[in-house]
């Protein structure tokens, strides 16, 4: 591509620099005011122009048709191909982000399936420590009536000892009341008599 500019630039300033120099020379002739009519050198130099563009258009289309079709071809491979693999980003990023779609819909699940989950484990142990306070609460209070029965017992039974020497005092006291010395010896002589 780049010997093709270069001879197009070549052929250019060729071409461009007789046509000034065939320019100057008939402008400096028409100041003069000379006129001549066209001659064999004119004739001449303009088939030189014609030769001239000829040939330069002759090389410009054969280094066109040359480098033209391989270059535009891996051009269009080229656009082709950024084609397809913006074609393929472009899916990938479809899928992703029906991925990331489908992953929050399903996140949103989890999250209320996990909030479900802790509300029913929230309750079973509300439960759990329901029953385990009531429990607690039955062996306290079985505990305290088993001591209120021990005291109570306890109670009675110091009680009725306290009675029993309240009634020994009463009967003693009643029996040293009633015993006269002739009593005494009643009751000692009965002992005796029942021993022999």
């Amino acid at each position: 591509m780049r010997r093709l500019a270069i001879v197009a630039v070549a052929l250019g300033l060729a071409c461009t620099g007789g046509t000034v120099l065939a320019q100057e020379h008939e402008g400096g002739q028409k100041k003069a005011g000379v006129e001549k009519e066209e001659t064999f050198a004119d004739r001449h130099e303009l088939s030189l122009k014609w030769v001239n563009f000829l040939l330069l258009a002759g090389l410009l289309g054969y280094f066109i048709g040359k480098n033209a079709g391989p270059f535009f071809a891996a051009r269009s491979a080229g656009i082709r191909k950024d084609m397809d693999d913006s074609l393929r980003q472009r899916q990938e990023a479809e899928a992703k982000a029906a991925d990331v779609d489908r992953r929050l819909a399903n996140l949103e699940k989890d999250i209320a399936a996990l909030r479900g989950q802790s509300e029913i484990e929230a309750k079973a142990e509300t439960e759990r420590l329901q029953q385990q306070t009531e429990a607690e609460i039955a062996k306290i209070q079985a505990h305290a009536e088993q001591e209120i029965a021990s005291a109570g017992k306890a109670a009675r039974m110091a009680l009725k000892r306290y009675s029993a020497e309240l009634a020994m005092a009463l009967a003693e006291q009643k029996v040293r009341a009633r015993m006269t010395p002739d009593t005494e010896d009643a009751l000692v002589q009965g002992f005796v008599r029942n021993l022999k």
